[in-house]
Parts: structure tokens; C-alpha cells; sequence
């Protein structure tokens, strides 16, 4: 049964490099389908976007997004964000690397890759890994999450 529940990623005009980027990043990922806006001639409100993005569909993983390219009416910010829940250090790394491209917006796990989507990349047992306020100091002090640091605290 296919997830009820799609998010629709809104790009200036970078839906087609998101979303290739994206599943270079991601297993088991894949671009389902792509329709392009029609020639500026058919309706004036196509005009610049030829050949942009009017609806894309793709899977990261399992999960299923659509975007397009709208202009730059919107943009991201930080009140919404992907939760990328890792099984390991190595995964945290794997996804913080391929992902993060803004340091000043990085903090406890969260960060801003290069078309402004806002991430989290948490260990999938984040839960069990707060036992404490010395934890909860640790990890507010973090960028990137270090599993280990979490383990150690206290």
C-alpha cells in the first residue's frame, strides 16, 4: 500500500538537480517521472520556465516526494525538515557529508543542504540514547551527532 502522506518539495528553479542529487545520495533511490512545463507560446504563464520542472516524482529510499519548479515566490526554512533516522555512526557520517552545506545552520543533529531543505540525521534510537540531562547538554552542544559522545556523557 502506497504512504497516503506525500511531501511536495517547492524549488526556485533546481527540481531536476534536487532530485538527481538526491538519489545519488540515497539507496534504493530513483526518479519515477518527470512532466516539463509547455512552450512560453501556449500560455503567458509559462513564460521562463520552459522545460522546468512543472511536477517531478521521485523516491528516496522508499519514501515518495513530488516538486517542481515554481519561482522563487517560496522559499525553505527551517520550520519544516527531513528526519533521515541512521542505524550507526557511519550512516550519521555518510548522510552529514553528502548533505550539509551551511555550517552556520547546523546544530544538535540538524543542518541546510545546498538547495535550502532542512535535514535531521539522528541515530534511529535517539530516544534511548537521552537518558539524562547530561546528554541533553551534550547533544545541544553538538553539530553533527556523535554517537559516542551521547554514550559517554554524564
Amino acid at each position: 500500500m502506497p504512504t497516503p502522506i506525500v511531501g511536495c518539495l517547492w524549488f526556485a528553479d533546481s527540481a531536476e538537480e534536487a532530485m538527481e542529487f538526491y538519489c545519488s545520495v540515497f539507496p534504493n533511490s530513483r526518479i519515477v517521472s518527470i512532466e516539463r512545463y509547455p512552450d512560453a507560446s501556449l500560455d503567458e504563464h509559462f513564460e521562463g520556465m520552459e522545460g522546468r520542472v512543472l511536477s517531478g516524482v521521485f523516491e528516496l529510499d522508499g519514501s515518495r516526494f513530488v516538486c517542481l519548479d515554481g519561482g522563487p515566490a517560496f522559499t525553505f526554512n527551517e520550520a519544516i525538515s527531513l528526519t533521515v533516522e541512521c542505524a550507526d555512526q557511519a550512516e550519521i557520517d555518510h548522510y552529514w557529508s553528502a548533505l550539509s552545506a551551511s555550517p552556520e545552520h547546523e546544530q544538535c543533529g540538524w543542518l541546510k543542504d545546498r538547495f535550502g531543505v532542512s535535514w535531521q540525521i539522528v541515530p534511529e534510537n535517539l530516544g534511548e540514547l537521552m537518558t539524562g540531562d547530561a546528554q541533553i547538554r551534550a547533544l545541544m552542544g553538538m553539530k553533527k551527532i556523535v554517537i559516542a559522545d551521547l554514550v559517554g556523557a554524564g
